[in-house]
């Protein structure tokens, strides 16, 4: 450990001078957040998981190309305004190993995933479109447990499957299934949501504990000596969307489905968005524990884990209160809890306080430690 010098610089005390050279690592680390570049020669399995590696190839190479207005928002949904109606439309796809996990399989992660993606830009979720990539030899008693599993959960959400499409390849090319989804909501007047929009002062509430879904499946696969009663979290969110809209209404600023890179990623992309420091407290996390267990032994922060039931929702301080009481009487959100706040600076950046006062950046994800979650 260094030593503080004797005397203060440039006038400041011995006790200022630790806090002076946090501030300024802090802002060196924002200002190296600037707009990302794609350089990769070929792609890897990090550019779809979330974090760095995907940021580079959206910002570096789609976001250039192919941008608009609706998709430079980086939302989970883009919007379509005809005339008074505003549309939401989102589009996912599906390629999670194993097919059926404990709490779910890959037919209900593609049904609730995308109508997520709609319930956290603010809109009831009311259609689907289902494309079916199936590999030569699947078994049909396989294919007819996830289409049971789509109408089960499209019932259950009070959707409709309009349209779709059919495509078989060879053996050995596609893993038995893979799904693609396009999703179509309509707007609630009562959301007025924007990634730009939190405010020093706001809270952080997540809607339970993180990292089931992403530890469910990494258990499911067999591949660590590890066992554990851990059950993925996959289940609409409207409801949990519609309690919030009830209770906060316009103190709502911004809501998100902490999917690939969890939670960690979530924070980070408002963060840059709203160029704001989010500070959140280690302690306050909900992490269960046989999840905080299993990721302890691989080594791997749960905060990185990829969610399919959770949502981060950023609150003005006057609606805080009333929005946790609200979503904690959503079935499967009974465990909702403030996590920490917003601050004006270092803007762009991540922090959390642990449990013995000390603070660390948590930046974005790099590489990926748990491929084929969803």
């Amino acid at each position: 450990m260094t030593n503080l010098p004797e005397r203060p610089i440039s006038g400041a005390t011995v006790a200022e001078q630790p806090v002076d050279r946090e501030r300024q690592v802090l802002e060196r680390i924002a200002r190296s957040g600037g707009r990302a570049v794609f350089r990769d020669p070929r792609v890897t399995m990090a550019h779809g998981a979330g974090g760095k590696a995907s940021r580079n190839l959206i910002e570096g190479l789609f976001l250039p190309l192919l941008g608009s207005a609706a998709l430079d928002e980086l939302g989970d949904c883009g919007i379509v305004r005809l005339g008074p109606m505003g549309l939401a439309l989102t589009t996912d796809s599906f390629v999670v190993k194993p097919l059926a996990f404990p709490g779910g399989s890959i037919g209900s992660l593609a049904v609730n995933g995308t109508l997520n993606d709609l319930a956290v830009g603010g809109a009831r979720p009311v259609a689907l479109t289902l494309a079916m990539v199936l590999e030569e030899g699947l078994p049909a008693k396989v294919l007819t447990r996830e289409v049971e599993a789509i109408a089960h959960c499209a019932r259950a959400a009070g959707v409709e499957i309009v349209a779709g499409d059919t495509k078989v390849v060879e053996r050995g090319h596609a893993d038995g299934l893979y799904l693609s989804t396009t999703g179509l909501g309509v707007l609630d007047p009562r959301a007025d949501l924007s990634p730009r929009s939190p405010r020093p002062g706001d809270r952080i509430l997540v809607s339970g504990s993180i990292a089931d879904h992403g530890t469910a499946i990494l258990l499911a696969r067999g591949e660590f000596e590890l066992d554990g009663e851990i059950a993925s979290d996959t289940r609409s969110l409207w409801p949990a969307v519609d309690a919030l809209l009830d209770a906060a209404g316009p103190h709502l600023r911004v809501l998100r489905d902490a999917t690939r890179g969890g939670v960690a990623s979530a924070l980070n992309e408002l963060a840059r968005a709203s160029g704001t420091c989010i500070v959140v407290h280690d302690a306050h996390l909900v992490v269960r524990p046989a999840v905080a267990g299993a990721c302890e032994i691989l080594g791997i922060d749960p905060m990185y884990v990829a969610n399919e039931g959770k949502l981060v929702a950023f609150v003005a301080p006057a609606g805080a209160d009333a929005a946790l009481a609200a979503l904690r009487r959503v079935e499967g959100c009974e465990e909702a809890t403030d996590i920490g706040s917003v601050q004006p600076d270092p803007p762009g950046l991540v922090l959390v306080e642990t449990a013995f006062g000390s603070r660390r950046v948590l930046d974005l994800l790099v590489g990926d430690p748990l491929p084929r979650i969803c």
